[in-house]
């Protein structure tokens, strides 16, 4: 983003260059904030670009609702706000039922849903080939959400990161974070691989880094990294502008050039390393909730001891092996995910995939995010823990958390995320995956 030489102080440093520390950024240098941005590898080169651009509404934790509804009214604005094609498309949201299960699940989540103000519908099988014809196959019913969206993820961060640098922020990939000065519990900037960065107030937007990050300040953030597959098809007519979740299998939307994105429908993989026996408490509960979607692999386990060793390179600076990673696609759930495409929409039956790619996901124990100061650590600020939604998610949490710096509160409470509800044992009650 910039060549120019490392800027040495600010008001705030942001690390993290997906779209919770693009969008902070964004958001704190527009009301005059001296920003800078830090970021390992490339700008928006992990999770924040490697979604399938879900901006759903519904079916979230509870507690998460009333953020989401404050966020699609942002999302509505950002293709004028920040003068780019994000390839937004608002036409709705749905989650369709396959059993009687399933069916008795979305009755009780669009209940929550409109209790909490949210125009969620449940619709019946006729209802739904009613809104879209092109959908056939099992299913017994949907919920349906008109205002959800979907935007293009590789488009969206970078957009953030463009429209910060205008309002005067600094942005410098490749510039990864060392170390971290504190003294007397105050921050008072960062150690990047470029030199030091003076600032009383750092925001850890590193995603599924944050817990190794936070870390060196003294800050122990339950944090579990979970691997998911998604593909694009090759173009096709225009079908559908639904963003459709097919099931614990399948979820899928078409972009404007009229290639499929799909999904697995929230199973995911899970690389053992040595983080996984961290907190294994307090992660147990939704873990038991959710396990049928969880696939667990063993090889990075031998290579996260050595970089573990004193004298590992990867110790001395943690985030060198971490710069620009392709994580491993799991190709069987993918294809998995093409074969009921088709089964949901027959003229489907027979796409191609043109491209099939992984992201890292970090989850929190209660899957929701980790937002806000720290009592024992002045200045520092978490924007992170999205848990899977942190795509939706960004846009609103990055202007509450920029608040929170700028004006001392959020205009929306955020104390429910606030980090030290884990020593408290205040977590959000366990959810199954909607």
């Amino acid at each position: 983003m910039t060549t120019q030489p490392l800027e040495q102080q600010a008001d705030v440093v942001v690390i993290g260059g997906g779209i919770a520390g693009c969008a902070t950024a964004y958001y704190l240098a527009k009301r005059g904030a001296k920003v800078v941005l830090v970021e390992k590898g490339q700008i928006n080169h992990e999770q924040s670009s490697r979604n399938i651009g879900f901006v759903r509404q519904q079916g979230r934790h509870p507690w998460e609702i009333p953020y989401m509804r404050e966020s699609i009214k942002l999302w509505e604005g950002l293709p004028a706000e920040l003068n780019s094609d994000i390839e937004w498309i608002q036409g709705g949201g749905l989650r369709l039922a396959v059993n009687d299960k399933d069916l008795k699940l979305l009755e009780e989540v669009t209940k929550i849903d409109r209790d909490l103000g949210l125009d969620t519908k449940l619709l019946t099988r006729a209802q739904v080939q009613e809104l879209e014809p092109a959908l056939q196959g099992k299913f017994l019913g949907a919920m349906y959400t008109w205002n959800d969206g979907q935007a293009e993820p590789p488009k969206v961060a970078p957009a953030f990161a463009r429209a910060a640098q205008e309002h005067g922020a600094k942005v410098y990939p490749y510039c990864a974070v060392n170390g971290l000065v504190v003294a007397n519990r105050q921050v008072q900037g960062v150690v990047t691989e470029r030199g030091e960065i003076k600032a009383p107030v750092v925001v850890c937007a590193a995603g599924a880094w944050s817990s190794k990050l936070s870390r060196m300040v003294g800050l122990d953030l339950p944090q579990r990294v979970v691997r998911s597959t998604a593909a694009e098809t090759e173009p096709v007519r225009p079908i559908t502008k639904l963003a459709v979740w097919g099931g614990r299998m399948i979820t899928f939307r078409q972009r404007a050039r009229g290639s499929f994105y799909l999904g697995g429908g929230g199973g995911v993989d899970v690389d053992v390393d040595m983080d996984v026996f961290r907190h294994l408490g307090l992660y147990l509960p939704n873990f038991f909730k959710n396990w049928r979607g969880f696939r667990f692999h063993l090889g990075e386990l031998p290579r996260d001891v050595g970089r573990r060793m004193p004298w590992s390179e990867a110790r001395k600076h943690p985030f060198a092996h971490a710069v620009d990673l392709e994580p491993r696609p799991n190709l069987a759930r993918i294809e998995r995910a093409r074969r009921i495409l088709g089964d949901f929409a027959p003229a489907l039956k027979d796409i191609k995939l043109e491209r099939v790619w992984a992201g890292r996901i970090d989850t929190t124990p209660d899957a929701v995010p980790v937002l806000g100061t720290v009592e024992d650590l002045n200045g520092w600020v978490f924007n992170t823990g999205g848990s899977g939604h942190g795509f939706m998610q960004g846009p609103i949490y990055a202007k509450l958390v920029s608040e929170v710096i700028l004006d001392g509160q959020p205009s929306i409470d955020i104390r429910r995320f606030r980090f030290s509800r884990f020593k408290e044992r205040d977590l959000a009650p366990p959810e199954g995956v909607f």
